[in-house]
């Protein structure tokens, strides 16, 4: 895919990964739809809540009447939990509303057009925890890994009509969700920490060059697939040495 002039949306642009996308879209020719407030450059201020149906449905209807068709739609917010399964109804709701349900929208909103010319792109970023698992975050873990079964469900079912669909899945991301610890789960920002932090700048420049090439899956640590072979080829030693990372953490 070619950034220049491209129309972009990117949510989730207010800080990290999402602020290092917009920026980098930007640079390389796009127009950029985020909170141009916290984004310098040649952007347009939109906010919207994503697990939001309606928001969402007229957020690309504005955009396409304003700035003509979406070519790539970035659904990058996400949130975090640091809770295990025993987290209230609630948490478990918000967090699938925002981690999934924020990407059937926008794929229910960009479909018919996508449809129509022929040509369209969906960034989903999940993370390395919906390959793997995220220690000490059950919602967070659940919900990325149901996003990446629903960009590969995305792109075999609507490939062929001309939507081409890339899953970014980072390991550690210097973000203010990592950094900033969790609520109830330092230890799922702690596993993020120990395994090596890149800055999002490098995330966005791993995400220019998947983009390029047109992949599915955009590893910026590309150690993430070595440990996604070692996991298919014997699961049970994978979970095993994922329980002893576990009691090390927890110091027993």
């Amino acid at each position: 895919m070619e950034l220049q002039d491209a129309v972009v949306v990117v949510t989730g642009a207010g800080s990290g990964i999402g602020a290092a996308l917009a920026h980098r879209f930007v640079d390389a020719g796009a127009r950029v739809v985020v909170r141009a407030d916290l984004v310098a450059g040649p952007m347009v201020d939109e906010i919207v809540d994503v697990s939001d149906r309606a928001a969402v449905a007229a957020l690309v209807e504005r955009v396409e009447a304003a700035h003509g068709p979406i070519d790539l739609y970035c659904s990058n917010a996400g949130i975090a939990t640091g809770q295990g399964v025993d987290a209230s109804d609630d948490i478990w709701q918000r967090i699938w509303d925002v981690n999934v349900m924020g990407t059937v929208h926008a794929a229910r909103a960009l479909l018919p057009g996508v449809r129509a010319r022929g040509h369209g792109y969906l960034l989903v970023t999940a993370s390395a925890a919906g390959l793997l698992t995220n220690l000490g975050d059950a919602p967070y873990t659940a919900t990325k890994h149901a996003a990446v079964g629903l960009a590969e469900w995305l792109s075999i079912t609507h490939g062929d009509e001309g939507l081409k669909v890339s899953c970014l899945c980072p390991q550690g991301v210097r973000t203010p969700m990592v950094t900033g610890g969790l609520d109830d789960g330092q230890m799922a920002a702690e596993v993020v920490e120990a395994m090596g932090l890149i800055e999002p700048e490098q995330c966005a420049e791993a995400v220019v060059a998947g983009l390029r090439d047109e992949r599915f899956l955009i590893l910026p640590h590309p150690e993430v697939a070595d440990y996604v072979r070692r996991k298919a080829d014997d699961p049970d030693r994978w979970l095993g040495g994922m329980r002893k990372l576990q009691r090390r953490l927890l110091g027993g």
